[in-house]
């Protein structure tokens, strides 16, 4: 009989523990940019909506993706693109979150029917041969030096040539973003993809199809690393051929892993903490890229749940 009163107080200790995440996350980003230099909090913002997608795939479908770098890069290229020819900003954010999902279909399509490894490399052969289109479409791209010099005009009486005002247009973007992924892994959709994740063939047998709910969640990770792509496009005012690059996807793992997967709190922390490290070393001019391998080293060696994982587990054993 105690079993019930049992469950019921853990189940209200997870929701204190999320909604305390929750909140303690929005007023940091909130306060962000007069902790740090908006653009820094911007990136922050962008990369962390971006890991948020990727946990999206990995943490709850199970799928590792070496190539969320294509959805990034495209709609990053195409907001660029529609700046640069007059369009406004929600209009050019929307086109390229729309490509991203757009050349998710097909990449999608094929590559779910894959599984572990054979599931990564797919992933990556489309994110290079998006990049190789990039170097080659110079009349579109501009090739090796990219689009730069694109306004972004003031929409609603946004001045955006002010990097605080851009920041808190993000912001926004970035709560849609991530309520979307939170209300789609708090669903009936999200408890059976973690179903189909845990076991696929239990799953398929209790009358779930694994690869319409695999390519779905693929989907909609796009989608959202579309967004975020948009978002860093609109934070920096140019793009080059780096948002398409294998390292990108690279880095966006790292992020996650970092931070923890199936937090979805997790990556926005993680993404959080390597760009703060990477621009403290940049400013110390210290090694970045072997100082951030050691902290990724020792964190999966010693933190293999990530920073919020590991803080989540401490709190459930005590």
């Amino acid at each position: 009989m105690t079993v019930l009163p049992r469950t019921a107080a853990r189940t209200d200790r997870q929701r204190m523990t999320r909604a305390a995440w929750l909140i303690g996350l929005g007023i940091v980003l909130l306060i962000l940019p007069r902790l740090i230099y908006p653009v820094l909090a911007l990136d922050i913002l962008a990369w962390g909506l971006f890991a948020v997608a990727f946990d999206l795939l990995f943490g709850f479908s199970g799928l590792l993706s070496f190539g969320h770098a294509a959805f990034w890069g495209t709609s990053a290229y195409v907001t660029a693109f529609l700046l640069s020819h007059g369009q406004s900003v929600p209009v050019a954010m929307l086109g390229g979150t729309a490509s991203a999902l757009l050349i998710a279909v097909p990449i999608g399509y094929l590559s779910v029917r894959s599984i572990g490894i054979y599931f990564s490399m797919i992933t990556l052969a489309f994110a290079q041969m998006i990049s190789f289109v990039a170097l080659q479409w110079t009349d579109v791209t501009g090739g090796e030096n990219g689009l730069q010099g694109f306004a972004r005009p003031s929409f609603l009486g946004l001045d955006f040539s002010d990097s605080t005002t851009r920041y808190y247009f993000c912001l926004v973007l970035f709560a849609i973003g991530f309520y979307v992924a939170y209300r789609t892994v708090r669903s009936p959709f999200g408890q059976a993809l973690q179903a189909v994740r845990d076991n696929e063939q239990r799953a398929q047998s209790i009358g779930y199809n694994p690869t319409r709910f695999k390519f779905t969640a693929f989907l909609i990770s796009a989608a959202l690393a579309g967004l975020a792509g948009s978002m860093f496009t609109f934070a920096h005012g140019v793009v080059s051929l780096d948002v398409l690059n294998w390292r990108t996807s690279g880095e966006v793992v790292m992020m996650t892993l970092l931070g923890g997967t199936t937090t979805l709190f997790g990556p926005v922390i993680g993404a959080g903490l390597v760009l703060l490290l990477r621009d403290t070393l940049t400013t110390a001019n210290l090694p970045v890229g072997i100082v951030t391998g050691l902290v990724f080293v020792l964190v999966v060696l010693f933190f293999r749940r990530g920073v919020v994982g590991t803080v989540q587990y401490w709190l459930r054993r005590r």
